[in-house]
């Protein structure tokens, strides 16, 4: 029997804000264990929350570039579970009133472009984390209680786990490009959870679907619904059913295994959060906020494309990282080709970052500094080959690209009427050769070529001695 594989997903994006969601701790990786924390991101009796501001407006932000409708009014609600890293034994979330629903994201696939609904992305705080030990135990660190995430929830729009991981490096590079998250998954600051079920191809009605559980990988996400796929379709096909349950993906093993069964909303016990008031959200602040909203990722990649004519590849490198294309289009503005300025991106400045382990944040040449080097070339004041080594004088000195130039004699001759006696002393010295190419040898060209180059010590314009010499050899 063919089976029809049906996927959905939930994105949870810890926001870039300085302090947690509901308290002034900061809002840190990396720090020792259990130091990040207070009364009121533990639950200690007493201890109140507070909304932070800045989490809204990220929230707002992000719900914007989704397309998601904002709601004017809306409330947080307690999920009440046990585990051993949610100490207040309950979770700020939203459930029937969230911040945001519908929009969709665009996402590439090797059929084309395809939409993936989006039901809701809605704001709640993250759990600790805990961690299981070489010898058998669990330990626990607090510290990432109380950090703000916003839930991006999908409709089961995915038939393939390919579909599933362009759509979570789709929200990836979206949460980058408004500034809302980091999406560092190996860090934790952007985790996946599946909701994964298969049913006949030709059967409308939904099966019974199974969970799986912080994926953090776009490569874990593809092979663990590829594995769970597997073993859906094989236990329908032994008669079996699926039961509602929670799997974890093992990396190490890369198989998945049990963790809990699969708990719905009543387990969970919602109610409104009695210490937070319904959140008012003006439209005139949403409207702000959209004011404000950088060019997205696949506005950019029309414009390159349509209006730019940049080859496939310098897009895909341009547009896919915004910072990266933010010092492209810097480029433009100090008046470089758009050709012109990818190439060099996509060479010498990518391959420097990557020899010094660097963002283009971090790089030292600023894009007025390349672009005068560039324009440099562009004018034939100097080689493209010598304008390669002055760049790479220049991230090492310091120095401008016009003093590096002058300093070490670097500038190119295109004067015709100093370059042309040189030339025909040049054919003086070579008579049989000249008598050969005048014959028909014309594949000594490259020769003169090369003792012209000789002669001006490297230093003439290629383009006005080729034409020199092409007028002088064939006189």
């Amino acid at each position: 029997m063919t089976y029809e594989l049906i996927v959905g997903l939930e994105v949870h994006a810890q926001l870039l804000t300085e302090t947690k969601a509901f308290c002034r701790c900061p809002n840190h990786y990396g720090d020792p264990p259990n130091t990040l924390t207070c009364p009121t991101c533990l639950g200690m009796p007493g201890a109140l929350p507070v909304l932070n501001r800045d989490v809204v407006r990220q929230a707002t932000k992000l719900a914007l570039a989704l397309q998601a409708t904002i709601h004017p009014h809306c409330k947080f609600d307690r999920k009440n579970y046990f585990y051993p890293d949610l100490p207040k034994g309950y979770q700020i979330s939203q459930y029937d009133e969230p911040f945001s629903t519908g929009g969709y994201l665009d996402i590439e696939t090797t059929a084309g472009a395809k939409r993936i609904r989006i039901t809701r992305a809605h704001i709640e705080e993250d759990a600790g984390k805990s961690m299981h030990m070489a010898d058998g135990s669990t330990v626990v660190d607090m510290n990432r209680c109380g950090v703000p995430l916003v839930e991006i929830v999908s409709e089961p729009d995915f038939r393939t786990p390919q579909e599933a991981g362009a759509y979570v490096a789709t929200v990836r590079e979206l949460l980058r490009y408004v500034g809302v998250c980091d999406g560092n998954m190996e860090r934790g600051s952007l985790r996946c959870d599946v909701n994964i079920s298969v049913r006949p191809a030709r059967q409308t009605a939904l099966n019974e679907r199974v969970e799986i559980k912080n994926l953090n990988s776009i490569r874990a996400v593809e092979r663990a619904i590829e594995w769970e796929r597997q073993r859906q379709i094989k236990v329908y096909d032994t008669g079996g059913i699926i039961k509602r349950e929670t799997l974890l993906w093992d990396e190490a093993t890369e198989e998945l295994r049990a963790m809990r069964r699969k708990e719905g909303s009543d387990d969970y016990r919602y109610f409104p959060e009695p210490d937070l008031v319904v959140l008012n959200v003006d439209p005139g602040y949403v409207s702000e906020i959209r004011a404000q909203l950088p060019e997205m990722p696949w506005e950019r990649r029309r414009r390159y494309r349509e209006d730019l004519s940049l080859h496939e590849e310098a897009v895909s490198v341009l547009a896919s990282d915004r910072p990266l294309g933010d010092y492209f289009e810097a480029l433009l503005r100090a008046g470089v080709e758009p050709r012109s300025a990818a190439n060099w991106i996509q060479g010498e400045v990518r391959r420097a970052l990557l020899d010094r382990d660097l963002t283009i944040e971090e790089f030292p040449l600023s894009p007025d500094g390349l672009a005068e080097l560039i324009r440099a070339v562009e004018k034939d004041t100097i080689s493209l080959s010598k304008a390669k080594d002055v760049f790479r004088t220049m991230l090492a000195d310091g120095r401008s690209a016009s003093k590096i130039i002058e300093d070490e004699g670097l500038r190119q001759e295109g004067d015709s009427g100093e370059l042309r006696p040189l030339l025909e002393e040049l054919l003086k010295r070579f008579p049989d050769e000249l008598s050969r190419y005048r014959a028909g040898k014309k594949n000594l060209f490259g020769f003169f070529m090369g003792e012209a180059m000789k002669v001006t010590a490297g230093k003439a314009n290629p383009k006005v001695l080729n034409g020199i010499l092409q007028e002088l050899l064939n006189a």
